[in-house]
Parts: C-alpha cells; sequence; structure tokens
C-alpha cells in the first residue's frame, strides 16, 4: 500500500502590524508598533491619556520622578511603607545601596496638610520634596532637596543633605523594598493567585524593625 501524502497548506498571509502613536505621551518622532489584530475587544479609548486621566496630581509628578531617577540608575518604588503608619511617594534604591524617599506635592494645600513627613528622614538617607513649575517653593523646609517635575520627567535642583542610616536598618528596609517589588510583580503576572484572590501560604508583609 502506497504512503500517503498530504499536500502543503498554502501559507497563510502575515500581516504587517499597523503603527500608531498612543495618544497622551510625548511624541519621540518614531511611533509605537500595536498589532490590531485579534484586539476588537479592546476598548479604544484605553490609551495612555485615559491611564493618566486617571492619576491623581501627586501620581503625575511621581510618575515623572521615577521616570527620571530611572535615568540616574536608581530603582524607584511608589507608595512604598518603609514603617507601619508611614507611607511615602517614591522610594528609590540607588546603584550603591543608598535610599532615597520623595515626596510628591501638586499645591499648596496639599504640602500644608501633610504633618508625617519628619517622620521619613529616618528612613532614608536624602529626602526630597518634588513639585511643579507653579509651586510656592519657599514653602519647603531648609536642609531637604528639592526636584522639579512634571509627568513626564523631573530634575533635581537642589540636592539634599545626606544623612546615613544604621547599616542594620538600611539592610532591612532593602529588603523589603526588594519584597514588595516582587509581590507587585507578581501580582500583575497573575492577579488571583489563590482560591477566591487570596494567597495561600502567603507570608506577611511585617514592617521592618528600627
Amino acid at each position: 500500500m502506497l504512503p500517503v501524502t498530504r499536500r502543503a497548506e498554502p501559507a497563510k498571509p502575515v500581516s504587517s502590524p499597523t503603527w500608531v502613536l498612543l495618544q497622551g505621551e510625548r511624541s519621540t518622532g518614531t511611533s509605537i508598533p500595536v498589532k490590531t489584530a485579534g484586539l476588537q475587544s479592546v476598548p479604544l479609548l484605553f490609551t495612555f491619556s485615559r491611564m493618566m486621566d486617571d492619576l491623581q496630581p501627586g501620581q503625575k509628578l511621581a510618575r515623572g520622578v521615577s521616570r527620571y531617577l530611572r535615568s540616574l540608575g536608581y530603582a524607584p518604588l511608589e507608595e512604598f511603607v518603609p514603617v507601619r503608619g508611614l507611607r511615602v511617594d517614591v522610594m528609590a534604591l540607588g546603584p550603591k545601596g543608598d535610599l532615597w524617599v520623595i515626596e510628591c506635592k501638586s499645591s499648596r494645600a496639599d504640602f500644608q496638610s501633610d504633618s508625617k513627613w519628619a517622620g521619613y528622614l529616618e528612613w532614608c538617607d536624602r529626602y526630597f520634596w518634588a513639585v511643579d513649575t507653579e509651586f510656592p517653593t519657599e514653602l519647603l523646609p531648609d536642609g531637604t532637596g528639592l526636584i522639579i517635575a512634571d509627568p513626564y520627567d523631573a530634575e533635581i535642583i537642589r540636592m539634599a543633605p545626606e544623612d546615613k542610616m544604621a547599616p542594620a536598618r538600611r539592610k532591612k528596609l532593602i529588603q523589603k523594598f526588594a519584597m514588595d517589588s516582587a509581590r507587585r510583580l507578581q501580582s500583575l503576572r497573575d492577579p488571583r493567585p489563590g482560591l477566591d484572590g487570596v494567597l495561600l501560604g502567603g507570608a506577611g508583609g511585617d514592617a521592618p524593625e528600627a
């Protein structure tokens, strides 16, 4: 009996990606490739512009600050809790293990309503304020750093003085920074890692001791 041979299937044409410029981002002279095939169920309004509209003014500043810190070789983490009861807008880990805290203030009222910022000083090596160009910078305390920011970028105007933490505190804070970062990344990959969204056998996020 002769072997049965199958006829070769004609190759399916491969459609090239559609090049579009996502709204809400600064143009860099190039467009971003996005494959439109198979994405008909994704709302067209889900763009960077829509995402930016969902951010609070302080979060927009934190976005620009984080971009800038990455360009300096720092790893930023927004809304980090160094110890129970404190939440900093941006914590940045440097290549030599140094830690910066950046508090983002979008207005005079936002700054004047913050009564906890002095408690952040002992949890970093340098402390900065991040504000926009319209903020009255004369309100900011002496002996702190100053960053001018917008949603897309930032720049250090005044370097903060260095006040190094104790080695034991630094070690525990860096460990918590790493664990919080890893958990956030995992939650993006697997939003429901357990039954009904409850972690199975997960460890608690204890704050570092002094």
